[in-house]
């Protein structure tokens, strides 16, 4: 049995511990838009039958419009970019090092270590696979377009980037070896909906020719699609229908990421004025330092505000951001935080 990775949430552990019932808490532990987009009515249809191509022609021209996705590149839909990050060492044919720079959303190093033909490496010009997390979970990091391409394959994981779409580079995806990842979850706040995206050229997504790639003399022929490795129906009919909607709302998109940035900066506010120092984030998460990280988790949990911690940090304390109704709950629990 595979070793449970570090993740945010566990609330059930944190109210089996701290008590309380699951409306009494505040979960800040990840990054989730704490004001989801309104779900509305959905057509029974989705509910009862098999997703039709028809649905997904929807949702990935919508897809395409919404991030500006180059008429090169393709686009694959999957159930939540975590689908798409298992497969990734399964898209180039080849093997080898994988450079992935810590600390960093620790998804993409438990696909590494599942495979038979990968491993990381520390030295990244001896690498045929780069993956970076841009904006960077949990510091917020960006990288820039100067790191992206000239290699096997390229993985851009643009998870958090829809707080600042001018930050992307999903203009890159139609040269070849190049993988952009969106979530959907994330900034829509429907995570549990499960919908994700690859962007990539043909031959990224989709080979069906040898084709030449660094470091190898000889074509290589590349391995099955990321289409083929996820399967038929990869995404749910309800997943289609809402996702769709979703990215069809561009004044729900703009709206809300002014929201996000103001509810960012407040949350900076109450944290520097209880005694932390802001590291980094986004405007969907915020890493701070403080003293004893394990000890301002359990003050915040005193007042069922639950947040995150990472085993390779004593400092380190992330935090995603109360939903409007929620503000005086978590400003109660900061008191006496340092």
């Amino acid at each position: 049995m595979s070793e449970k990775r570090d993740h945010g949430g566990g609330l059930d552990a944190a109210i089996a511990k701290y008590g309380g019932s699951r409306s009494d808490w505040l979960d800040l532990s990840t990054g989730i838009n704490p004001v989801p987009y309104p779900v509305g009515n959905i057509y029974q249809e989705a509910w009862t039958a098999l997703p039709d191509q028809g649905a997904m022609d929807r949702l990935l021209a919508a897809a395409r419009s919404f991030w500006n996705v180059p008429k090169g590149a393709e686009i694959v839909a999957a159930n939540g970019a975590s689908a798409i990050i298992a497969k990734v060492p399964y898209l180039t044919g080849i093997s080898g090092g994988a450079y992935i720079p810590k600390p960093t959303y620790n998804e993409h190093a438990a696909a590494i270590a599942a495979s038979t033909e990968w491993f990381e490496t520390s030295d990244p010009d001896d690498a045929p696979l780069h993956i970076y997390v841009h904006p960077n979970n949990p510091d917020g990091r960006t990288w820039p377009g100067s790191h992206i391409g000239g290699r096997a394959l390229t993985v851009i994981d643009e998870s958090f980037c829809d707080i600042m779409p001018e930050q992307s580079h999903v203009a890159l995806a139609e040269d070849q070896g190049v993988l952009i990842l969106k979530s959907f979850g994330k900034f829509w706040g429907l995570a549990g909906l499960r919908l994700g995206f690859a962007i990539g050229a043909p031959n990224t997504l989709t080979p069906v020719d040898r084709i030449k790639v660094p470091f190898r003399k000889e074509e290589v022929l590349p391995m099955a699609s990321l289409a083929d490795h996820l399967g038929p129906w990869a995404v749910a009919g309800p997943a289609l229908e809402i996702g769709a909607r979703a990215l069809e709302d561009v004044e729900w998109a703009d709206a809300t990421r002014a929201r996000l940035m103001v509810d960012a900066a407040r949350l900076d506010r109450v944290m520097t004025q209880a005694g932390a120092t802001v590291v980094g984030g986004t405007d969907l998460f915020r890493l701070y330092e403080v003293s004893d990280a394990e000890a301002a988790q359990k003050h915040l949990a005193q007042g069922h505000v639950w947040s995150r911690i990472f085993p390779y940090s004593k400092t380190w304390l992330r935090l995603g951001l109360p939903a409007p109704d929620r503000w005086a709950q978590f400003e109660s629990a900061v008191e006496g935080l340092a």
